[in-house]
């Protein structure tokens, strides 16, 4: 029903789970870090169909959000380089912005999955409303960040 940034308090691991409402973000490590995977409603019976390595450790519920969506991508980290806004969802940055990487940004409204790969697919990053001067530092290095999603009807 909530966040939960240690799920060994509960279980000593979690290798599968229920979504009844709502979306979550679920990772493999405590704390909000490491790999992270969408979840919306439906039953998750194996935690290796979607890809983590180990069980899952921490998850952050998704808040509701009916507003606006607005972001602004940046080249470089520390929000330097070519930057543009968004306010919808983006399957190829690469191919529609003529940028090389996105690696920071700045989320002004709404909920936001940004994913490695174009049209959505490959591991996924969650933005909150803030400022992320380094992408990569949530995720995992060495990733490439190249679609991007607002949370919307999903949940």
């Amino acid at each position: 029903m909530s966040d939960c940034s240690d799920m060994s308090s509960f279980l000593s691991r979690c290798h599968s789970c229920r979504v009844e409402s709502g979306c979550f973000v679920i990772y493999d490590r405590p704390n909000f870090i490491g790999n992270q995977y969408f979840l919306r409603r439906g039953e998750y019976s194996d935690y290796v169909s979607f890809g983590m390595n180990d069980s899952i450790r921490s998850c952050r519920l998704i808040p509701q959000h009916r507003g606006s969506f607005r972001m602004q991508i940046f080249e470089r980290e520390n929000f330097l380089g070519q930057s543009h806004e968004l306010a919808d969802d983006c399957d190829n940055i690469m191919d529609r912005y003529r940028m090389s990487d996105c690696q920071s940004c700045s989320v002004m409204d709404g909920h936001w999955l940004m994913y490695e790969q174009p049209h959505y697919r490959g591991r996924v990053v969650y933005l909150s409303p803030g400022e992320y001067r380094s992408i990569r530092e949530l995720a995992h290095s060495g990733i490439r960040l190249s679609s991007v999603r607002r949370i919307m009807d999903y949940c």
